[in-house]
């Protein structure tokens, strides 16, 4: 049954949006997209036609209604309690991979990292085959810098799309996304539609070499088959996550149906049913022992989205700083 509040939103949407040309549907479960397999439902969830169709969306949408963004969910927590609003989540409009002149491609953000790679490696492009190491799509690669095995997203970028809160059309330059380790300086609220990059001429044997390299190592060190959201934490300076968890004695730690990886420690995976609150819990202890242990504060690398069950807590309330 459909929540009615919900429903209530979601018509009124429709009603004020009458030109819409995508999806929009109202108390839509989440659990099924995020790669941890938890969490409560989108109160309504947009998938937009297209780049004009976003536009269109955005700009009409009432001010008072929140509206949040995610991808292909790898690098997602969303709380059991789920999202009030809309989630916005980019489909087949923002699919496309172009090769342009000057060893560039062109990539609609919903396209999976992975995919960019493959295109790349394809077209004889070499620069781009650390996105074969990298779970989830080009918008959030995008937002987050992602990066792996000596290599960020801000090595390769051109120029991205972006659309704002009020539907307006921005072009970045690579110097506009201010990018630092993990993060991005452009404005939260700003939906990524589109990123231009440049790589270098290549042989295409000698560049699947280099993927193969990093699924292998990917498959070696990671629980790549497991119900994990990536990488946790972010790498403080001149430190690694999962050597501070690990000196902490957290490796293999447990809080109901969550716990840290034994493979690798900056990774949490559900493995017996978990909740949200159960992962939650789990990242907020790991963080409580590592401060104790090292006076370090780990960063969240994972996002986390909106609220906990009626009566429950979030965040650092969460950690069980007493755990043994």
């Amino acid at each position: 049954m459909i929540d009615t509040t919900a429903q209530i939103l979601a018509d009124r949407l429709k009603a004020a949006l009458p030109e819409l040309r995508g999806r929009l549907s109202a108390a839509t479960k989440l659990d099924d997209i995020t790669w941890f397999r938890v969490g409560g439902p989108a109160e309504v969830l947009f998938t937009p036609a297209d780049e004009s169709d976003l536009v269109y969306f955005l700009k009409n949408i009432p001010a008072d209604v929140p509206v949040f963004t995610i991808g292909l969910g790898s690098n997602l927590l969303v709380r059991d309690g789920g999202v009030k609003g809309v989630v916005i989540r980019l489909g087949r409009g923002f699919g496309e991979i172009k090769i342009e002149d000057g060893h560039r491609l062109r990539v609609g953000t919903a396209v999976p990292d992975v995919k960019v790679a493959r295109a790349a490696a394809e077209a004889g492009i070499a620069g781009l085959h650390f996105y074969r190491g990298i779970p989830g799509s080009i918008g959030g690669a995008l937002r987050m810098n992602a990066g792996a095995h000596g290599t960020e997203t801000k090595d390769v970028l051109v120029s991205a799309r972006a659309v704002d809160r009020q539907g307006n059309i921005h072009e970045l330059s690579n110097a506009d996304m201010g990018y630092t380790y993990r993060h991005c300086s452009a404005p939260s609220d700003w939906i990524f539609t589109q990123a231009l990059y440049a790589g270098m001429p290549g042989a295409r044997g000698e560049i699947q070499k280099q993927m193969d390299e990093v699924a292998i190592y990917r498959e070696q060190n990671q629980p790549i088959k497991e119900r994990t959201g990536g990488s946790t934490f972010k790498n403080p300076p001149g430190n690694s996550s999962w050597k501070l968890i690990h000196a902490a004695g957290c490796r293999g730690y447990r809080v109901g149906g969550a716990k840290v990886s034994e493979m690798h420690c900056n990774f949490l995976i559900n493995d017996q049913g978990a909740s949200a609150e159960d992962i939650e819990t789990l990242g907020e202890t790991v963080r409580a022992r590592v401060k104790a242990a090292s006076g370090i504060t780990l960063n969240w690398e994972i996002i986390r989205l909106g609220e906990p069950l009626p009566g429950h807590s979030k965040g650092e309330d969460l950690a069980k700083v007493d755990a043994a």
